[in-house]
Order: C-alpha cells, then structure tokens, then sequence
C-alpha cells in the first residue's frame, strides 16, 4: 500500500507580463491560502518520504514552506522539471520511476495533470481542481511500477474554500 498526495500549487499572479508562465510568483490570494494547506497538510497526513515539485516559481513558493514544516532535506525534496504542465502519461511515468522504499509521497504540480491524475488512478470523473486543492489517495500497490489507472482510492479532496467564514 502506497500513499500519494497531489497539491495543486497556490494561486498564482498574472500582473507581471515580463515573466514567463515558469517565472509566475504566487499573488497575495495564494500566499494567503499557504498557512491554512500548511496546517491542514501536516496535521492530516504523516510526514512524506519524498516531495517533488515542478521547479516552476508557483510550484517552488507553494512547497517549500511545506518541505520546512515537514522538515524535509534535499534528498526528500526534489524539484523535477519534467513536472511542469506534465501530461497525465508523463505524470505517469515520473511516478512510476519512483523507489520502492518510497511509501508516501507529494507531488506539487499544475492543472490540467493534477485534475486528470486524480480522475485516472481513483476512477472517477475529472473534478475541478482549485489552486492550493490536494488530493490524498491511497494506492493499493507495493511498487511504484504498478500503479495503473484505478489503483487509487480518494481518502481526502480539500481546498480553501471548504474551510473560509462564508461557509461556516
């Protein structure tokens, strides 16, 4: 049994049109909504044995405060370009290459592939995908190099929205 976590990194800004689409930094809104998916990520899920990251500046600003609250170092925190507005199959892939000691792992990376991973290994339609949203599945696999579509079973789908004033 293996444990995935895939976060869509926090909103991100559009006011800077000398930077590329890797270049955008979070905007306020997505620095806001870091705090409360920080609390929310640690106080509900174990520590990681590996977080991976797109290497884009959203995805960078996004897990770095998680990789210092979870107290991770640079062999379990790790920055895969191949990550960056990956497909499902390349998401696939960088999955499956994964090391077998590896039971829970986080990927922070963009929409669409994050919406349509969740969809293929949980089997169920595609859902929206808020930035700052993780997805918490477990798969029922022993290696990494199994993990097909319907392996996975959703155990938690949150996102800010869920927990702002105008809901309580």
């Amino acid at each position: 049994m293996k444990q995935l976590t895939l976060i869509r990194h926090a909103k991100s800004s559009w006011n800077h049109p000398g930077l590329s689409d890797f270049q955008r930094p979070l905007n306020k809104r997505g620095k806001g909504d870091l705090p409360g998916l920080i609390q929310r990520l640690t106080e509900q899920l174990p520590k990681p044995d590996l977080l991976i990251f797109s290497g884009a500046q959203r995805t960078l600003e996004t897990s770095q405060p998680l990789a210092e609250a979870w107290q991770l170092d640079e062999q379990t925190y790790l920055e895969r370009q191949e990550a960056y507005e990956a497909s499902l199959n390349t998401l696939l892939l960088l999955l499956q290459e994964q090391p077998n000691e590896c039971q829970n792992l986080v990927l922070v990376g963009h929409n669409p592939g994050m919406s349509e991973l969740l969809a293929f290994l949980s089997n169920t339609p595609p859902r929206h995908y808020p930035t700052s949203a993780f997805a918490h599945l477990e798969l029922s696999i022993d290696s990494w190099s199994e993990i097909t579509q319907g392996s996975g079973e959703l155990k938690i789908f949150d996102y800010p929205k869920l927990h702002s004033t105008a809901n309580n």
